[in-house]
């Protein structure tokens, strides 16, 4: 993923003159995890440096009340860079930013701020970061005459495919080379905050060169019946000031009490973290059975179709991989909801279930309950009554981002619901 840099004003103000950045983009991130983006010219870099750069908060889903809509972007000078492609107005540069209160407190309905909240909680609990490892997959349509997409596929890609497939070939050449311009690490594992941010740069550039070649992307979870959906499995792992915490030469497996516990956590509050990482009403069409997303909570070190796995690297390379989650997940609030499962995993020393080394999909009903699976929510109205349900994972969101995606989420379902669908219509309208 994107390398981290520790820019400074003056470094930027130099970029700025030797690139010729015409066109300054602030990026942030709403509470559905869409991209934000105030565009300003260059001329408004200084305010932009000394945190005095207003925007409106009004009008940005989860924030604010009109009343109450003023609010400041301050950049993180680390996630500067200059996108490589330009318009005929000149070159662009982005910044990713936090929301702050005019008074100068980060605001708490920033899904980027209370990340680095939640991260304060490791910080106590005597960690140095939580690596995160993202593999967000998609689907290419072609578009119509109109520039709307169809579904037509032209091709499935995800963050690991580095190989050109023969359909999209130019296309996913173009995204590659454009993520390595900009300094992507695609096999790297980042601090926290950076791998969301670099989910969100990965999107964008994915989209941004689909749209070159006439194609649309989408990180729609299941777009299409009848075949595998687009997930964005997450590998994780735990570092202190003497490495990866999850490591242990002498543990079982190679692995040490912290991951068990770590990995305890996440079992306990999957359900529950659930309709964060899955977060649409679509997501659910792809945690089906049948199409290698997982269905049911369990964990192994060899078998892929529990939740959790453990990949076979070891050293600083030991990782969890949870395989539930979908790229329309807000990735702040999802890696947030994670840590703070895992950690409550840590200060509660919750053991997991003894892992699952067969085909879960080939166990009966009765095989499953004796060894103690559970399933995922199989709607996102299940989901949302056991992230309810959970006071860990209120903490994990925190007060106003909590009770905007309640709201916003059941809205979202009851909207579904009252909808006719044409699998009705097909089935019922002639039969009765």
């Amino acid at each position: 993923m994107a390398t981290k840099h520790d820019y400074s004003k003056d470094d930027i103000r130099s970029m700025v003159k030797d690139e010729d950045v015409k066109f300054l983009r602030l990026m942030f991130t709403d509470l559905f995890g869409t991209i934000k983006n105030v565009e300003v010219p260059i001329t408004q870099l200084d305010k932009l440096l000394d945190n005095k750069l207003m925007f409106d908060g009004s009008s940005i889903e989860g924030f604010v009340r009109i009343e109450e809509s003023d609010m400041y972007l301050y950049p993180d000078l680390s996630t500067w860079m200059i996108f490589p492609w330009s318009t005929d107005r000149g070159k662009i540069a982005r910044v990713i930013c936090q929301v702050y209160r005019p008074n100068g407190e980060p605001y708490a309905a920033d899904p980027r701020n209370n990340l680095i909240r939640v991260l304060g909680d490791m910080k106590k609990a005597g960690f140095t970061s939580f690596n995160i490892g993202p593999e967000p997959e998609f689907f290419l349509f072609k578009m119509n005459e109109n520039g709307e997409p169809t579904l037509h596929l032209n091709d499935k890609g995800s963050y690991f495919d580095m190989a050109p497939m023969d359909l999209g070939e130019n296309c996913r050449r173009e995204i590659v080379l454009t993520l390595e311009e900009m300094g992507f690490d695609v096999e790297a594992a980042h601090h926290e905050v950076a791998a969301a941010d670099n989910i969100q740069t990965f999107k964008l550039v994915v989209k941004t060169v689909a749209r070159k070649y006439g194609l649309y992307a989408t990180f729609m979870p299941k777009p299409l019946s009848g075949i595998n959906g687009s997930g964005m499995h997450l590998n994780m792992s735990l570092f202190d000031d003497k490495g990866n915490t999850f490591y242990d030469k002498n543990g079982e497996l190679e692995i040490s009490q912290e991951a068990y516990y770590f990995l305890g956590g996440l079992l306990k509050h999957a359900r529950s973290f659930t309709a964060v990482c899955n977060p649409i009403v679509n997501s659910y069409k792809r945690l089906v059975p049948g199409y290698e997303a997982p269905v049911y909570v369990a964990w192994s070190g060899s078998n892929r179709s529990p939740l959790i796995r453990i990949p076979s690297a070891r050293g600083n390379s030991t990782r969890l991989e949870l395989r539930s989650v979908d790229p329309t997940a807000n990735p702040y609030l999802a890696i947030a909801c994670v840590l703070e499962a895992g950690l409550d995993g840590l200060r509660n020393k919750i053991e997991p279930e003894h892992s699952i080394d067969r085909n879960i999909y080939r166990m009966d009903a009765e095989e499953r309950q004796k060894s103690h699976i559970t399933n995922l929510p199989d709607t996102l109205h299940n989901a949302l009554k056991d992230l309810s349900a959970d006071e860990t994972m209120k903490k994990a969101l925190g007060e106003h981002l909590y009770n905007s995606f309640i709201e916003a989420k059941n809205l979202e379902y009851d909207s579904y619901r009252t909808q006719v669908s044409g699998w009705e219509r097909d089935q019922y309208l002639e039969k009765y």
